[in-house]
C-alpha cells in the first residue's frame, strides 16, 4: 500500500504553479500536528497496513525541520508497518539542499525528487524559482555525497519564446549529472497562476504546441540514447529506478493521501481533502475528516485506467478492461479502437493496448476516444 503526505508550504509562488500551498509558514507546526492526527484517523482506510511507498509532496517538503519529520514518522510507525524495502521519497528544492540538510534527510528518506526545472538563470528568475542555476547543479553532487543514490530531477519544456538551444543545454546538463530518474513536463498555463493572468492580459504568448512537440521528441531521443527507459510519458528511468510510488497510481493500486488537498483511492471510491489549511486544521482538531467522497462507477474505473495506463510502457490490459466492464471491451469499443489504430497512435500487442511513439503526443485524446459511458 502507499501513503502520500501533502506539505502545503513554499518560500515563494512559482509563476506556473496551481498546486495548493501557502507562502506563510505561520501554521506549519499546527499543520504537522494535524497531519499526524489525520494519519491516526485514516489508519483503517487502506486494505492492509503495510506501506510499500511513502511520498512527501507539496508545496515544498524540504522546508520541514528534522523535529517535524521525526514527529510525522512517529505517527506513521504507530499506525502502519513500513516495509523494510519501502521507497520513501521527498520532493525538494535545490536552495534547501545544503550538505547538512541532505545528511539529515537521508536519515528519514531514501529517494529525492528535486525540482530543478531548468539550469538557465534567466528562465529561473522568469519562473520565480527560489534557487539559482549554480544551486541546481550543485545539489545533485551534494545529494550523492550525503548518500542518496536514488534521486529524480524535474525539467520543464515548451516554454514560450525561449530558444531551443536552452532546452538542448538543459538536456546536456541533466545527462551529465547522471541521475537515475528524470521527470519532464510541458509547461501548461493554468488560469489561476501568475502566468495565467499574464496571458489573459496579453503579456505572455500562448504555448506553441509544435515547439513543445519538437522538444518532447528531442527529450525522448536523447534520454533513450543515454539508456533510459521511457516508462511513462513524462518519466524516464535507468537501471530499473522507476518511481514506485507514482507507478502505483498509474496501475490503480490503493493509496492514502494525508494533508490539505490530498487525494486517496481504495479501489471503489476516491476522496479529496479540503484545500484550505486553516479549515483542514480546525476540522482535524475536532476529530473530523475534511473529505469529499466520490463513489466510482464502472465507467469511472474503466476511463481512469485508460487515462493513466495508456501513458505507461505497460499500456492497458484488455483482460483487465474486460474484468472491470464485465463484458468484452474490444467488441464494445471496436469502432473507436479501429479509428485509433488508423491514426497510428495506438497499437495492440497481445493483451496490451499501447501508445505508439507518435501517439504519446496525443495520449489524452486517445484515452478519451476510448472512454465508455454509463450504459455499457
Amino acid at each position: 500500500m502507499h501513503l502520500y503526505l501533502h506539505i502545503p508550504f513554499c518560500k515563494q509562488a512559482c509563476h506556473y504553479c496551481d498546486f495548493h500551498f501557502s507562502t506563510s509558514l505561520a501554521q506549519k507546526s499546527a499543520l504537522v500536528d494535524a497531519l499526524c492526527t489525520e494519519i491516526s484517523l485514516q489508519k483503517d482506510y487502506l486494505p492492509t497496513k503495510v506501506l510499500d511507498t511513502i511520498y512527501f509532496g507539496g508545496g515544498t517538503p524540504s522546508l520541514l525541520a528534522e523535529s517535524e519529520l521525526e514527529q510525522i514518522f512517529r505517527s506513521i510507525h504507530a499506525n502502519f508497518t513500513v516495509s523494510p524495502d519501502a521507497e520513501i521519497t521527498l520532493e525538494a528544492n535545490p536552495d534547501d539542499l545544503s550538505l547538512e540538510t541532505l545528511q539529515m534527510l537521508r536519515r528519514y528518506v531514501n529517494r529525492l525528487s528535486i525540482g530543478i526545472q531548468t539550469f538557465d538563470e534567466v528562465t529561473l528568475r522568469w519562473m520565480n524559482r527560489a534557487h539559482t542555476a549554480t544551486e541546481a547543479e550543485a545539489c545533485v553532487r551534494l545529494a550523492r555525497e550525503a548518500g542518496f543514490e536514488n534521486m529524480s530531477v524535474d525539467l520543464i519544456y515548451g516554454i514560450p519564446s525561449r530558444e531551443d538551444a536552452l532546452w538542448q543545454l538543459d538536456l546536456q546538463k541533466v545527462l551529465a549529472l547522471n541521475v537515475p530518474h528524470l521527470s519532464a513536463y510541458a509547461l501548461t498555463i493554468e488560469p489561476d497562476t501568475a502566468f495565467g493572468r499574464w496571458q489573459k492580459k496579453g503579456k505572455l504568448p500562448p504555448a506553441d504546441e509544435a515547439i513543445a512537440a519538437d522538444q518532447f521528441d528531442e527529450l525522448t531521443k536523447a534520454l533513450t540514447e543515454a539508456g533510459y527507459a521511457h516508462y511513462e510519458i513524462s518519466n524516464f528511468a535507468r537501471d530499473g529506478r522507476y518511481a514506485r510510488h507514482n507507478t502505483a497510481y498509474w496501475q490503480r493500486h490503493s493509496y492514502l493521501g494525508i494533508g490539505p488537498s490530498a487525494h486517496s483511492y481504495n479501489g471503489h471510491s476516491r476522496q479529496y481533502n479540503i484545500a484550505n489549511n486553516a479549515r483542514y486544521i480546525a476540522d482535524i482538531r475536532q476529530g473530523k475528516l475534511p473529505v469529499t467522497i466520490e463513489e466510482l462507477t464502472v465507467a469511472d474505473q474503466v476511463n481512469e485506467y485508460l487515462l493513466t495506463g495508456l501513458r505507461t510502457q505497460w499500456g492497458c490490459s484488455v483482460n483487465e478492461l474486460n474484468a472491470l466492464l464485465a463484458s468484452d471491451f474490444a467488441k464494445k469499443q471496436a469502432h473507436d479502437l479501429e479509428s485509433m489504430y488508423a491514426t497510428g497512435w495506438l497499437t495492440r500487442n497481445g493483451d496490451q493496448l499501447l501508445l505508439t511513439q507518435s501517439g504519446k503526443l496525443f495520449a489524452d485524446r486517445v484515452a478519451s476516444t476510448l472512454f465508455v459511458d454509463e450504459q455499457v
